[in-house]
């Protein structure tokens, strides 16, 4: 609220955050409450046949429907300042007027895309998941009412997540520097516990699936290698920590230090995590305190996004920890 208020531009989206903050409270008393209001599993339909998949092919979880709902209705519902939403969950990108079911919510000039409850599959086991946004802003020239427009990393004015997990914390960025709020459960209210939070230059900790190790790339294997050996330039035999959730392991990484990353596989060679509402608000989030986002071979908030559901090799984290990756890729590539 502060910085909207001290940026003049950004005061439009007060009342957006303000919704989002609202709507992780939601999504985080149905996270602690999954079990006890059957909330775990597969979403069914009325005849108890699983829901198709999504866009993603992914099997939808009950709360990735119910949080998808609840984030959509908390973009649009909140004021007139969003015009279109992104959501993982849906096939493509759809109008607020369409969501709130009148013409008066397409007059905005912003873009909000949304990741609803990453690492859902997680909640079965009572681990860690979270909330993933970014809000784009349209430029002049665009028609408010083109749906079809897909907003790129350069037009990012806001970004955050929110980590449903021993407490509930939420990082926002708003284009300068990085706050963190912590959630009263007593009293229902997100505390400034974490002001101008700042990645440290360099960490000890890596964030890899290293399941799939022997289908990354070679630079990227090498790289990891050196990590674990201490053959790093700094020297340091560093630490695997992997929950298995963008939210929870980039979290770590922020305030730890060091690097998280999702490289390209045999089967995956665009890699799996999501441009538009994944890679994007984080590496935003990641800049705006101190760090780094790469594809390997560039940042990522330069990447043109050329479809919603766009997928982009991600590597996150230190600074220095990103630029060694980065030299390991240019060094060893073919």
């Amino acid at each position: 609220e502060v910085e909207c208020w001290k940026q003049r531009e950004l005061r439009d989206l007060e009342p957006v955050l303000l919704a989002v903050s609202d709507a992780c409270k939601q999504i985080n008393r149905m996270v602690q409450r999954a079990q006890t209001d059957d909330l775990y599993g597969v979403a069914v339909d009325i005849e108890g046949k699983p829901y198709d998949t999504n866009i993603q092919g992914e099997i939808q979880q009950k709360l990735d429907v119910v949080c998808n709902t609840i984030m959509l209705r908390a973009f649009c519902g909140c004021s007139q300042a969003i015009c279109t939403v992104a959501s993982e969950e849906e096939d493509t990108l759809r109008s607020c007027a369409d969501v709130m079911g009148d013409a008066a919510y397409s007059v905005g000039r912003y873009v909000a895309v949304f990741d609803p409850i990453d690492g859902s599959k997680n909640i079965d086991a009572s681990l860690p998941v979270g909330s993933i946004f970014g809000i784009y802003e349209k430029p002049a020239f665009q028609d408010s009412h083109d749906d079809n427009y897909l907003p790129q990393g350069r037009g990012l004015v806001a970004a955050g997540y929110c980590l449903y997990s021993a407490t509930t914390v939420l990082v926002v960025t708003l284009g300068s520097g990085v706050d963190g709020f912590t959630l009263d459960p007593d009293r229902g209210v997100f505390l400034h516990t974490h002001p101008d939070i700042r990645i440290p230059s360099a960490g000890p900790v890596y964030s890899f699936n290293e399941a799939n190790f022997h289908d990354f790339s070679e630079p990227v294997q090498r790289y990891l290698d050196a990590l674990k050996d201490g053959s790093n330039p700094n020297r340091v035999r560093s630490n695997a920590r992997y929950v298995g959730a963008l939210v929870a392991d980039v979290h770590n990484i922020l305030i730890n230090g060091g690097i998280y990353g999702y490289p390209a596989t045999r089967n995956t060679p665009n890699g799996k995590l999501r441009l538009l509402y994944e890679c994007n608000p984080m590496a935003m989030i990641m800049e705006q305190a101190g760090g780094a986002g790469s594809t390997g071979t560039g940042r990522i908030l330069d990447v043109d996004v050329t479809e919603a559901h766009q997928r982009i090799p991600t590597f996150l984290g230190s600074i220095e920890n990103v630029f060694e990756l980065d030299r390991f890729v240019t060094t060893y590539s073919d």
